[in-house]
């Protein structure tokens, strides 16, 4: 992990059930986690898979037997829920994952630009809000929460809405 990576005095005193020190934890570790579940999940899993594994994480903590196979065990829970999301896929499918798919032609760069800030100029404001912090400004979610006194879920949900207007309005079939 990085150089802000959790200390074994932090992981300890959350494992013993200090709220604050496992906040801590779970913050320092997620950008090491979003990383690794990038390169195992699936693209539109990644944050989905971060989330669950920090989740699990804060539950099992305390079931963790040696601080210093922290990191390890971290990213096993993340590449198994990566491999659960994958398996959950094919189940809805029917299909196998193709990794080697082309991605869809995208408009040239300048185009595709003018597109996506017409549709930011055209959703209503508490949207275009949620998404400029979260995707331009790359803020967290509990940094959006604070930002704009939402509760964590809400700013969650809000953000899902948000992406599910600005894709309808970006779709060139709808």
């Amino acid at each position: 992990m990085n150089a802000a990576s959790p200390s074994c005095e932090l992981i300890e005193a959350a494992r013993t059930g200090d709220v604050g020190a496992l906040n801590c934890v779970l913050s320092q570790s997620r950008q090491d986690l979003r990383r690794y579940a990038e390169y195992h999940c699936m693209v539109n899993d990644v944050e989905d898979a971060v989330q669950e594994t920090l989740f699990t994480v804060s539950r099992r903590l305390r079931d963790l037997r040696s601080l210093e196979s922290f990191t390890s065990w971290m990213f096993r829970i993340v590449k198994r829920e990566c491999n659960r999301m994958r398996r959950g896929w094919r189940m809805l499918t029917g299909q196998e994952i193709d990794e080697n798919i082309l991605p869809p032609v995208l408009p040239e760069t300048n185009e595709w630009q003018l597109q996506i800030s017409r549709t930011l100029s055209l959703l209503p404001p508490h949207y275009r809000e949620i998404l400029l912090l979260r995707d331009v400004e790359g803020l967290s979610l509990q940094d959006i929460a604070e930002q704009t006194g939402m509760s964590l879920t809400a700013t969650k949900s809000r953000l899902h809405r948000a992406r599910m207007v600005a894709r309808e309005m970006l779709d060139p079939r709808g």
